[in-house]
């Protein structure tokens, strides 16, 4: 777009160019009295707008075009309800590191903070949405928006890449457009120092027991990290984020395991822990504060990362995809023997899997079919729910972007809208979601768009008749289990009533079958699982 062109449009629809200067392709939302501005533009402006059903399954189908592709993922969204709506899948994206654009509407520039009742309005949305936003900004001029767009792109491919929120008022909205509406370019991530990459080889090289630890932050790093890992010796151990960086049958790919007390042993017993990209928070390991026994050396995108309550030993900031060919290049060429390693991730696995409960073994068995009937190359998006928790740990997946669990803020209804917008970033892979019978009705209704838009995902619902995990809490405190038992839909009957085929197994055996002729179908695809069955 030249600004000669954009001075003969308005505000809104030249920001719908500007996106697709930037390489934007799809825009997830739905249209309203305050954003019909942006729609001037989306009807010419050459992006696919895919209309989801509520502004919560927008922000999600954006956060699993997002973690998918690795582009930023890009929902339009109302003032007021709009944008309460969709910050929990902020929230959601800001907690787990994952480049979404929020663009919303809100009340006329000479209205805002006035409290005259005007629709939509709120004391401040800005400040609402800056809670869960790693960026945020308010137009109130056209001129203001490309400078805001340049800030939230730099923000995706230069630093941790956080929800960007940019808002614009509806007066704004329909104002000309000026001059400079160009995509700018984006500066690029950091480069290690060159001291600290040196001290991190030396120390990698001297280490007898070293171990990786991989975040989400390096999932563009996979094959340095692979070459890193043979090159040591070193056991690698993924978090939830950090799935499929090395591939889960790798002999040096132990799992992301982390949780587990005997895996905890392990990492605190090496002498070099290498972490990269990662926060190393409570959801990681499940307890307050991890205590390393020897050297931890982070590398991390994020200055704040490398300053907080996991005090690195060596803290170097750079992109993790950087630093670690930078250590490659500072380690000698031949590799060091890691057959004692190979049997250390096999014993651990053989342990683990002995000490499960009835529970955990079947949602093992469960996942084992799952996973021989699913491709190798199989994106996952996973809701809050048991058998997923089972998943983070024994489902074994094999490329980054494969595994998408709403890690850090926890939230339910996560599964089905980022299947949706997994298959819309990754077209060419097949997609599956896997979703608890509670948080399914929280976005049940984007199946619509599943149906509207013939992606032929594959939903998995788990259906253990009640909320077992918060069962399992009352439990262990000692409280009466209580509101953990809803009544719910037919659920094959709800599916097939959006307009797709559902069917229940019977067995084990028949659930392979029936995954394995829902990835033949054009479109969508429900598949009922209860656990009472299996």
């Amino acid at each position: 777009m030249t600004g000669t062109q954009s001075a003969t449009k308005k505000a809104g629809e030249a920001a719908i160019g500007l996106l697709r200067d930037y390489g934007v392709d799809v825009i997830f939302g739905i249209p309203g009295v305050h954003t019909v501005e942006f729609y001037r533009g989306l009807t010419t402006g050459g992006i696919r707008h895919v209309l989801t059903r509520h502004e919560q399954g927008a922000g999600f189908m954006a956060d699993g075009y997002a973690r998918a592709s690795g582009r930023p993922g890009v929902c339009c969204v109302i003032s007021g309800p709009g944008v309460t709506n969709v910050m929990t899948p902020m929230g959601q994206a800001y907690s787990d590191s994952v480049p979404i654009l929020v663009l919303a509407s809100v009340i006329p520039s000479s209205d805002l903070g006035k409290g005259r009742g005007r629709l939509h309005e709120m004391t401040d949305q800005q400040a609402a949405a800056a809670t869960v936003a790693g960026f945020s900004g308010t137009a109130l001029s056209p001129g203001e928006l490309p400078d805001l767009m340049a800030k939230a792109f730099t923000l995706f491919q230069s630093a941790r890449p956080r929800p960007a929120y940019i808002e614009v008022p509806i007066d704004v909205l329909a104002r000309p457009a000026d001059d400079g509406w160009t995509a700018r370019p984006a500066a690029h991530a950091p480069a290690p120092d060159a001291a600290a990459v040196a001290e991190a080889a030396k120390r990698l090289a001297a280490a007898r027991h070293p171990v990786i630890l991989t975040g989400g932050g390096a999932v563009e790093a996979a094959a340095p990290v692979r070459r890193l890992a043979e090159k040591l010796g070193a056991m690698v151990v993924p978090t939830v984020a950090g799935k499929g960086v090395l591939p889960e049958d790798h002999p040096l790919c132990l799992g992301a395991l982390l949780p587990q007390e005997a895996v905890q042993e392990r990492v605190a017993a090496a002498d070099v822990v290498l972490a990269l990209g990662s926060e190393l928070a409570e959801t990681d390991f499940w307890q307050d504060r991890f205590r390393f026994g020897g050297d931890l050396i982070r590398i991390d995108i994020d200055p704040h990362e490398l300053s907080d309550e996991q005090p690195a030993s060596l803290a170097i900031l750079s992109d993790a995809g950087k630093a670690a060919e930078a250590i490659l290049a500072q380690l000698a060429d031949s590799d060091r023997p890691a057959n004692g390693v190979a049997g250390a991730v096999t014993a651990l696995h053989a342990k683990l899997r002995e000490a499960e409960d009835p529970e955990r073994r079947l949602h093992r068995r469960v996942l084992e079919v799952i996973r021989q009937a699913l491709p190798r190359e199989t994106i996952v998006a996973t809701d809050m729910t048991q058998i997923a928790y089972a998943g983070n740990e024994v489902f074994p997946v094999y490329e980054p972007r494969s595994w998408l669990h709403p890690v850090g803020f926890g939230t339910l209804g996560y599964a089905v809208p980022a299947a949706i917008g997994a298959k819309l970033g990754a077209p060419e892979r097949p997609v599956a979601a896997i979703v608890g019978d509670y948080g399914f009705l929280y976005t049940a209704p984007e199946l619509a768009v599943a149906v509207e838009e013939e992606l032929p995902v594959v939903f998995l619902l788990w259906n253990n008749e009640e909320l077992g995990a918060i069962r399992d809490s009352m439990e262990r405190n000692g409280i009466q289990p209580t509101a953990i038992a809803p009544r719910n839909p037919d659920f094959p009957a709800l599916a097939e009533a959006f307009g797709m085929p559902a069917q229940t197994p019977r067995s084990l055996a028949e659930l392979g079958d029936r995954i394995a002729e829902a990835l033949t179908r054009k479109g969508p695809s429900f598949i009922e699982i209860k656990a009472g069955e299996m």
